[in-house]
């Protein structure tokens, strides 16, 4: 099925324009959710490419919907659940606040596959009520599926809430640390070229600075501070600090300042990509190893965790 959008259409969100057209799968009625699920699945793209539920439909683009069976497509949650759920340890806990160490692999939430969303609501079913949406409960941040690392998770409505104003004042310490390809000459630096989202629909994009010598004003300000651990022959490693929290902004402001994350075939060159085969590495390499906040006292709560062994054993192989 293909759909065409007119200038009548546009400018609605890909998943609410088709929730309101009534569409039929497999002899039932589309929810939203369930919109939302193909899209994560690439049954439903955007002119022949990959698309994401919130992507904003513009005059001409063309929705197109494979007739496959959804059951053929959908990845089984107990299996997933089985080898995931295990992985994920609790740092710290109290009645307020709980610290995970979410695994490369498991999405935060989402309406596909077994994610971190499914692991809170199994283990503690009262923080289904917590935060401002049922399939986030208690999430006030998130980290990419495939990387790993802190995350703290609200137990109880007033914790999200305090949670949630130290994220949006930007007062929450988040450091990451990260492999990129290529040496980088500095030792320390502040990347802040503007993001918004590609053309593509499901990856961003990083901007420049000034457009024909004026300062642009497209995007949205994003600020990353790196400061460099080691200098190898044909990689860097990085410890990265965010200022800002935008989709994928170390990964898209590491690949504009022309040193992709080792592993990022997304926001990788073709060049990256055949590196990353190499390495044999099944995620990015970028954690998330050092998170700090205040708690309900007002008394900072800081944590740090290593890395990983499998991205240890990346460092010793790399030159």
């Amino acid at each position: 099925m293909i759909i065409k959008i007119t200038k009548k259409t546009a400018g609605i969100r890909l998943d609410k324009f088709l929730a309101g057209a009534s569409l039929i799968w497999n002899k039932q009625a589309l929810s939203r959710s369930r919109i939302q699920n193909l899209i994560k699945q690439n049954i439903i793209k955007i002119n022949g490419l990959p698309a994401v539920s919130h992507y904003w439909l513009k005059p001409s683009d063309m929705i197109n919907i494979q007739k496959r069976r959804l059951r053929d497509n959908q990845p089984a949650k107990k299996n997933v659940s089985a080898e995931l759920s295990h992985e994920i340890k609790i740092i710290a806990e109290t009645d307020e606040f709980l610290v995970v160490n979410k695994p490369a692999g498991l999405a935060a939430h989402g309406t596909t596959g077994y994610t971190l969303a499914d692991w809170l609501k199994n283990k503690y079913p009262t923080i289904k009520t917590v935060g401002d949406d049922p399939a986030r409960p208690g999430i006030v941040h998130r980290l990419d599926k495939d990387v790993s690392g802190l995350m703290v998770i609200a137990k109880t409505t007033a914790s999200f809430e305090r949670l949630k104003k130290q994220f949006q004042t930007r007062t929450v310490i988040k450091e990451y640390t990260a492999l990129v390809h290529g040496q980088i000459q500095k030792d320390s630096g502040l990347i802040n070229f503007p993001i918004k989202r590609s053309r593509e629909g499901y990856k961003m994009a990083a901007l420049p600075l000034t457009l024909r010598g004026e300062p642009a004003t497209d995007g949205r300000l994003a600020e990353t501070e790196f400061r460099v651990i080691a200098k190898l022959i044909n990689y860097t490693l990085l410890k990265l600090k965010i200022r800002t929290g935008r989709t994928h902004q170390i990964r898209v402001h590491l690949a504009a300042y022309d040193h992709p994350v080792v592993g990022d075939n997304v926001y990788g060159t073709a060049k990256t990509r055949t590196q990353n085969r190499k390495l044999d590495l099944k995620r990015i390499f970028l954690m998330a190893d050092h998170l700090c906040f205040n708690d309900s006292n007002n008394q900072p709560r800081d944590f740090k965790i290593d890395l990983t062994e499998e991205l240890k054993n990346i460092l010793k192989v790399v030159k």
